[in-house]
């Protein structure tokens, strides 16, 4: 197995870093894997935001659900699907565009993630551990007002970035659902109660598996979190529906 796939095995979250800073060298090479991703008509429907600024960090930090390890990460990235160059660009010509829809958010959503997942393996190449951080989707009057979000721009992935701590790298990373249930072959199939049971069932652990479901059910998906998160979509996708 040739060393990418083996690092694409390997690459586990990482929330716990090292005094040592991530040189300008290492930056750039990151950020150069991110803008050669594939894009959708080559149109790189993403900003990616460096966030270097420490007071910006800790507000981020707070944020997203109170996480202090975003405020002390040497590299903050925030990847925002952007409906709105392209736009500006057809207005300031005259193209006479209409206006970005959802299926447009869409696209662009898809750009800003492939180009964050290039910024992690190539990040992972260099020995740098990665965590995305999905709270940035959370309180979106707050990030618009951090971030000085226009419209047609949304905070689609952030990732935080720095050298792993040997605890880190010696944690087992959490198993993965056997390919089986993820790979369906020439169409969906819908997987009966049985065979979905056998998918998340070795999550549950030492717990019955309808208790853990419950439970697990009701700190994320049930969550104030993820219902606020929701909510902050939906005002984003304001802009989209207007």
């Amino acid at each position: 197995m040739n060393q990418v796939i083996e690092q694409l095995k390997e690459r586990k979250s990482v929330r716990v870093f090292t005094d040592r800073q991530i040189t300008p060298e290492e930056v750039s090479v990151i950020l150069e894997a991110a803008v050669n991703a594939p894009t959708a008509g080559n149109q790189q429907l993403y900003t990616i935001i460096n966030v270097t600024d420490k007071e910006l960090k800790e507000k981020l930090a707070e944020s997203c659900d109170n996480q202090p390890f975003i405020a002390t990460a040497p590299l903050v990235l925030i990847f925002c699907a952007d409906c709105r160059k392209w736009y500006n660009a057809f207005l300031e010509y005259s193209c006479e565009p209409r206006k970005p829809g959802a299926g447009d958010l869409l696209l662009a959503v898809s750009d800003a993630n492939i180009a964050a997942q290039n910024a992690v393996v190539a990040a992972q190449s260099l020995g740098i551990g990665s965590c995305y951080i999905g709270d940035i989707m959370e309180n979106a009057e707050t990030q618009r007002e951090l971030l000085s979000l226009p419209e047609y721009v949304f905070p689609a992935a952030m990732l935080v970035f720095g050298y792993p701590t040997a605890g880190q790298l010696e944690r087992k990373k959490p198993e993965r659902c056997e390919m089986k249930h993820i790979v369906h072959e020439n169409a969906y199939r819908d997987m009966d109660k049985e065979e979905l049971k056998e998918m998340l069932a070795y999550k549950a652990g030492i717990k019955g598996f309808e208790e853990w479901l419950k439970a697990f059910c009701d700190r994320k998906y049930n969550s104030d979190f993820s219902r606020e998160m929701t909510r902050s979509v939906e005002v984003f996708l304001e802009d989209f529906n207007a």
